[in-house]
């Protein structure tokens, strides 16, 4: 496997992609081109064969100058469970703090508990939130009415 910057042509290779990794999902519209355009340099392929087999859209925050964001992230589902995402997320938490940035943020869906799970085995912290769902704190429609969402923080060292 390899780990690279995405460039701007990779949104056309991945883009039709997403739906089918989320079991069908409409999730394609959560990354639009503008993504690949413009966080090229702090955004990762994980590539097998040249086949793209995993994906990390983050980048650094224009209005928190110690802070970063992970926006979106998908593995292949024939290529999960053997650490792709780990190695997204480690690829950006070094460009993060190779910029001097000490905290990474991202949020998730209540419903989701896999990515629950997998950000706070990752060592992301749930921030308190206004509200409780399932169990797990929340702010109460964070993207919008009754979207709710938990927000995650993690602080590198």
């Amino acid at each position: 496997m390899e780990i690279r910057t995405v460039n701007s042509s990779d949104y056309y290779v991945l883009s039709p992609l997403i739906n089918n990794w989320w079991g069908g999902r409409r999730m394609s519209d959560m990354l639009p081109k503008l993504f690949f355009d413009h966080f090229s340099d702090s955004s990762f392929i994980a590539e097998e064969n040249g086949e793209i087999i995993g994906f990390l859209i983050g980048f650094l925050s224009q209005s928190h100058l110690d802070e970063a964001y992970i926006h979106f992230v998908g593995v292949h589902p024939e290529y999960r469970k053997r650490s792709i995402g780990k190695e997204l997320y480690h690829q950006f938490f070094s460009k993060v703090q190779s910029e001097n940035r000490n905290k990474v943020r991202c949020v998730t869906s209540p419903v989701n508990k896999i990515s629950i799970a997998y950000h706070t085995r990752m060592g992301f912290d749930i921030e308190q939130g206004d509200k409780i769902v399932g169990g797990t704190s929340v702010k109460a429609d964070y993207d919008g009415r009754d979207q709710d969402r938990v927000l995650f923080m993690k602080e590198l060292i």
